[in-house]
C-alpha cells in the first residue's frame, strides 16, 4: 500500500535542515577524499614484499634465520648471474664476464663484492652470485633491473639473472601493478555492470564515487597504520584489499538503490524514502561487513606473517566500505532524489515492476515444486563437490608462481641444468659447536645433500686470506656453528623439501639441538603451518558466522541451513576448479594457502547474499506467514543481490590482470564461487529448503506459515 505522507513545506526549518545535513555530509565526504584518495595508489610505499613479510610467524626455519643474524654482519640475499652457451664458453668468454662482475661492484644496494665467473662441469655455462643487501625492500627490484642493464650475453652466450633476488625483484615489479592497472581494471568493469543494470547515465557514477571514497578512505588508514608499523602488508593483501572494497561498497550500495528507489513508489518525500530505506538495509548490511570483518579477522590465528597480516587491512577495507555506503552514499541519494534514476524515475505511487519479472517466475517456481528444486539442486552441487580430492594444494615451486615469462625463471631452468639447484641458496643447519664433524657426516649422506661445508665467515674475508669457501676456522657464536648444505635441488622443489625433512630426522640423532633452516626449510614450513591453518581457522569461521547469523536471524534452524549450504557451494567451486586448474589451464598447483582465502572469502562473502535474502525475508514473514514471505523476498532483492554478485565476482576476476599464480587462483574461486552462491544457492536451494521446512525454520522464533 501506498505511504502517503505528504512532503513538508520547503518553507519550514526542518525542511532546511533536510538539506543541510545530507550536503554537510557530502561536503565532508568529498573534502577527505581529495586527501584520502591519492592514499589507494601509495600503499606499495608501505608493503613488504620481501622474504620476511610471508615468513612462518614461530617456526623452526624462522628460529635459524633470527639465529643466523648472530653470526653474520650483514644479512644478505644472492642474486645469481648465469651465462649459457650450449657450444661451450671459451677462455674469451670468461675473461669478459670477469670484466663485467667488476662493473656490478658498483651498483648500490650490494652487500659486497659478487663472486668470481664459476664454470659448470659441462663447459656449457658459469655463474656468478651477487650478494645483496636483504634490508633492500622494495628497492630491490630497481637493483635487480641494474643488475641486468649491467650484465650482457657474450661470445654467443646468454645471460640470465635469477636466484632468490632475482625471483623476489620480478614480483615485485608485478606487485606494482597493483597501484594502477588493479584499480582501474576493476573499477572499468564496475562501472560496465552498472551501466547496464541501472540504464541510467547518473547512478553508476554517483555508486562509482562512493566505493572510490571508501577504497580512499580504507588506503589512508591502512597506509598511517602500516608506515607506522601497528599493521604490516604486502603485494598479496594489498591487491585483495583493493578488490574487496570496490566490490564490498559497491554490493552495500546496491542494496541501499534498491531499497530506496523501492520506497520512492511508497513515499512521496524523498527524505522520508531514504529514511525508511536506510532504517530498513541498515541491520543487514552492518550484519553483512560485520561478518566479513569478523571472518577475515579469523586469520589472526593464522602462524603466516603473510596471513597474518591480510586479516587487520581487509576488515579495515571492508569498515571503509560500510561507512561510505551508509553515510555519502544516502546523503547523495537523499539530495539527488528521484533524479539520480533518470531516465527511468521511479514514480510516486507506481506499481513495483518486480513481480511480473523473472523473478517472479522463479519464486512461482520455488511455491510449485519445492523439495524437487532443492533436492535436485543439492545433487548438482554435490557432483562437483565429488572432485575435491583432485585439487592440489601442496605447495609450488616459486619458480612456478608466475602466470607469464620472467627471467628470473627461465635463469633458475638454464641454472639447474648446469649446476646443483641449491647453489647460492643453502639449508642452514646449527647446531653444537662440538658435533660440527658429525653434522656434516650427517649432513653428507642424506640423499639429496650435495656438500656439506662449515660457516666461517662472510666469502670477503675468506678471499683476502686466500681461502676457498669452508676453509678457515667455523664461526662459533654461543657454542654454536652454522653448516651450510648445498642441495642437489632448486630450493622451492619437492625434492629439495623432501630432503629437508630427511635431514632433520637424521640430525635429531646427532643432537635434539639441532635445527635445519634455510630457503628450502622456510617452504617447508609454510606449506605444514599453511595446512594447520586450515584445520584451526576455517571451524572458527564457521562458528563466528553462525553466531552472527542466529543473532540476526533470532533463530537456529535457518542459520545452520545456511552454513550447511554456503559449504556445499564452496566444496563444489574446490571440486570445478580442480578440474579446471589441472586440465584447462594446466597449472602446477596451488599454495596450501589457497584453499583456506578461498574458504574465508568464499563463506564471508557467500552468507552476505543469504543476508540480504533472509533478512527480507524475515521481514516479510512476520507480516504475511512464512511462506508468502519467502516468495516475497526472493522476487523484491533477486534483482540486487544478483547484480551485487556480478559485481563482486567481476572485481574479484580483475586480480587476474596481476600475473602471479596465487592471484589468479584466487581470483577464479572466489568468482566461480560467488556466481554459484547468487545464481544457484540463494536464488534456489535456500527458497526452496526453507519453503519446503515452513515456519520451522524460524525456530525457535514463532512465525507463522
Amino acid at each position: 500500500m501506498v505511504r502517503t505522507e505528504e512532503p513538508s513545506s520547503p518553507t519550514r526549518p526542518v525542511s532546511r535542515w533536510r538539506w543541510l545535513l545530507p550536503a554537510a555530509i557530502v561536503l565532508v565526504w568529498l573534502a577527505f577524499g581529495g586527501v584520502a584518495g591519492p592514499y589507494a595508489g601509495k600503499l606499495s610505499e608501505v608493503a613488504e614484499n620481501d622474504n620476511a613479510a610471508f615468513l612462518p610467524a614461530t617456526a623452526e626455519s624462522t628460529e635459524v634465520s633470527e639465529i643466523r643474524q648472530e653470526f653474520v654482519e650483514q644479512e644478505t640475499i644472492p642474486a645469481i648471474v648465469v651465462w649459457e652457451a650450449p657450444d661451450g664458453i671459451g677462455p674469451d668468454a670468461q675473461q669478459a664476464a670477469a670484466a663485467q662482475v667488476e662493473e656490478l661492484s658498483r651498483i648500490d644496494g650490494l652487500a659486497g663484492p659478487a663472486s668470481p665467473p664459476i664454470p659448470a662441469e659441462d663447459g656449457q655455462a658459469l655463474s656468478v652470485v651477487v650478494p645483496l643487501d636483504a634490508d633492500l625492500g622494495d628497492g630491490l627490484t630497481d637493483v635487480i633491473t641494474a643488475i641486468r642493464d649491467t650484465v650482457t650475453g657474450i661470445d654467443g652466450a646468454e645471460v640470465y639473472v635469477t636466484g632468490p633476488a632475482g625471483l623476489l625483484g620480478d614480483f615485485g615489479e608485478a606487485f606494482g601493478a597493483i597501484d594502477s592497472i588493479l584499480i582501474v581494471v576493476a573499477l572499468g568493469v564496475v562501472l560496465v555492470i552498472l551501466l547496464v543494470v541501472y540504464r541510467s547515465p547518473v547512478l553508476p557514477f554517483v555508486v562509482l564515487l562512493s566505493s572510490v571514497l571508501a577504497l580512499g578512505a580504507a588506503s589512508f588508514v591502512v597506509y598511517r597504520l602500516a608506515d607506522a608499523d601497528v599493521v604490516t602488508m604486502n603485494g598479496q593483501s594489498q591487491g585483495i584489499m583493493l578488490i574487496l572494497v570496490v566490490g564490498a561498497a559497491t554490493d552495500y550500495a546496491l542494496l541501499l538503490v534498491a531499497r530506496y528507489r523501492e520506497e520512492l513508489r511508497e513515499e512521496q518525500n524523498r527524505f522520508a524514502a531514504m529514511r525508511v530505506a536506510l532504517r530498513q538495509v541498515v541491520e543487514p548490511v552492518l550484519a553483512s561487513g560485520g561478518t566479513v570483518i569478523l571472518g577475515v579477522l579469523c586469520l589472526l590465528f593464522s602462524d603466516l606473517n603473510s596471513n597474518r597480516s591480510l586479516g587487520p587491512v581487509a576488515a579495515i577495507g571492508i569498515a571503509g566500505a560500510l561507512v561510505a555506503a551508509l553515510t555519502f552514499l544516502p546523503a547523495v541519494l537523499s539530495l539527488l532524489g528521484r533524479a539520480a534514476f533518470w531516465p527511468f524515475r521511479p514514480a510516486y505511487g507506481s506499481e513495483h515492476p518486480e513481480s511480473k519479472g523473472v523473478w517472479g517466475r522463479v519464486a512461482n517456481l520455488v511455491s510449485r515444486r519445492p523439495r524437487r528444486l532443492w533436492v535436485g539442486v543439492v545433487v548438482v552441487l554435490a557432483a562437483g563437490a565429488v572432485f575435491v580430492p583432485a585439487f592440489k594444494a601442496d605447495g609450488v615451486s616459486q619458480s612456478e608462481l608466475f602466470l607469464n615469462e620472467v627471467e628470473s625463471v627461465d635463469g633458475q631452468e638454464v641454472f639447474d641444468s648446469h649446476f646443483p639447484g641449491g647453489s647460492g641458496t643453502p639449508a642452514d643447519i646449527v647446531g653444537p659447536a662440538d658435533q660440527l664433524d658429525a653434522l656434516i657426516e650427517t649432513a653428507e649422506g642424506v640423499e639429496g645433500v650435495d656438500s656439506a661445508i662449515p660457516y666461517t665467515g662472510s666469502e670477503q674475508a675468506g678471499a683476502d686470506a686466500g681461502e676457498m669457501p669452508g676453509q678457515g676456522e667455523p664461526v662459533v657464536v654461543d657454542g654454536q656453528v652454522i653448516v651450510e648444505a648445498t642441495l642437489t635441488d632448486p630450493p622451492s622443489s619437492a625434492a629439495a623439501l623432501d630432503t629437508v625433512r630427511e635431514l632433520r630426522t637424521e640430525l635429531d640423532a646427532v643432537s635434539s639441538d639441532v635445527l635445519v633452516g634455510g630457503r628450502a626449510a622456510q617452504q617447508l614450513d609454510t606449506n605444514d603451518i599453511s595446512a594447520r591453518d586450515r584445520s584451526v581457522i576455517i571451524p572458527i569461521v564457521l562458528v563466528v558466522i553462525l553466531l552472527v547469523l542466529a543473532l540476526l536471524l533470532r533463530a537456529v534452524v535457518a542459520p545452520l541451513l545456511l552454513i550447511l549450504t554456503v559449504v556445499l557451494s564452496f566444496a563444489t567451486t574446490i571440486g570445478v576448479a580442480a578440474l579446471v586448474f589441472n586440465h584447462l589451464f594446466d597449472w602446477p598447483g596451488a599454495d596450501p594457502a589457497v584453499p583456506l582465502f578461498a574458504f574465508v572469502f568464499l563463506v564471508a562473502l557467500g552468507i552476505d547474499y543469504n543476508i540480504f535474502l533472509m533478512t527480507r525475508v524475515r521481514e516479510e514473514s512476520l507480516r504475511s506467514g512464512t511462506r508468502p514471505g519467502i516468495l516475497r523476498g526472493l522476487t523484491v532483492t533477486g534483482g540486487v543481490i544478483t547484480s551485487a554478485g556480478l559485481v563482486l565476482a567481476a572485481t574479484f576476476s580483475a586480480l587476474g590482470v596481476i600475473p602471479i599464480l596465487f592471484l589468479g587462483q584466487i581470483a577464479f574461486l572466489v568468482a566461480f564461487g560467488v556466481l554459484i552462491d547468487t545464481f544457484i544457492v540463494r536464488s534456489l536451494l535456500v527458497p526452496a529448503l526453507s519453503y519446503d521446512i515452513g515456519r520451522k525454520v524460524w525456530w525457535p522464533s514463532r512465525v507463522r506459515d
